[in-house]
């Protein structure tokens, strides 16, 4: 008699994929709460009731093996299956619908408030709980299922890498212009090449973005500062010590502390939602992606 082979245990499954998107053993154990053996023995575990390596040394790392990337693609569906089965048994139970976002800061001041006002309308029983955090960690997290959706940017000529498994909503432009001290003279960008400057931290997209402008106007912008809370660029705008690339979104009041110079071109971003394929007819995700662009597109910087 043949030997039947035995299920999978979701739980190891659930890390092998982890690891597909994180790369690392102590990556994942940092994000399932489980300590580095753990994960290890978890995993040796999975191989051995595969019959086959799922990982292999690679230096002084370890990475998947072709075995491994082909278990790791059979486990990101069975975790969409094991997430569908239970949205659909808390349905039928008339749970509230749990939707769970990363959102980039300025779309959590402008239109989280917003869309939250909208559902409350429009869907009183969902539950959305958000989560603030850099569009290039919530992108990560979407493929792990930490989160439902995930609001992000892109800049003209910096779109951000398209990968397997997720579908992008467009919410809306978002026009990005120059904020300078209120007595400042300077009528465009390449009359502020000597001036200090106040952008994101380096490796982030707005701040390649924001160089290339620079750039193209024939300098090098002065980067004295740097800061991701954006509250701190409009101040140091305000009081005259630093130039800052800013989005409209940012102005959810008084901007009159600042002056707004137009970009050649009048450049704007694209806000946009992104979520897991699996998850793409969700009428709760669905829901929050239409609260959401209509946050935007009601959106009017005073």
């Amino acid at each position: 008699m043949n030997d039947v082979a035995r299920p999978f245990e979701l739980r190891r499954l659930r890390l092998l994929h982890e690891f597909a998107q994180r790369g690392t053993i102590a990556e994942v154990a940092a994000a399932t709460s489980y300590s580095p053996s753990t994960v290890s023995q978890q995993l040796d575990i999975l191989a051995r009731e595969a019959g086959t390596a799922l990982l292999e040394r690679d230096g002084r790392r370890v990475r998947l093996t072709e075995a491994g990337r082909t278990l790791a693609r059979h486990a990101a569906r069975m975790l969409e299956l094991d997430e569908a089965a239970h949205a659909e048994l808390a349905a039928s139970r008339g749970a509230p619908t749990v939707v769970r976002i990363a959102v980039m800061p300025t779309a959590a001041q402008a239109l989280v408030p917003r869309a939250l006002g909208l559902l409350d309308e429009r869907e009183p029983t969902l539950r959305l709980e958000s989560v603030e955090m850099s569009p290039e960690e919530g992108l990560r997290e979407l493929a792990t299922r930490a989160f439902d959706l995930v609001v992000a940017e892109q800049y003209p000529g910096h779109a951000r890498e398209f990968r397997e498994g997720f579908d992008r909503v467009l919410l809306g432009p978002d026009p990005v212009r120059l904020a300078i001290g209120p007595d400042d003279p300077a009528r465009d960008i390449a009359e502020l090449a000597d001036r200090p400057w106040i952008l994101e931290p380096r490796g982030t997209a707005v701040r390649d973005w924001a160089v290339q402008q620079c750039r193209a106007a024939g300098f090098d912008p002065d980067v004295r500062f740097e800061g991701t809370d954006l509250t701190t660029h409009i101040r140091m705008a305000a009081a005259g010590r630093a130039v800052a690339m800013l989005p409209d979104m940012v102005w959810t009041g008084d901007r009159a502390t600042v002056r707004l110079i137009d970009l050649p071109g009048a450049p704007v971003r694209e806000i946009f939602a992104a979520v897991r394929t699996s998850s793409r007819d969700s009428r709760a995700i669905t829901a929050v992606q239409t609260a959401l662009r209509d946050a935007l597109a009601a959106h009017r910087p005073r």
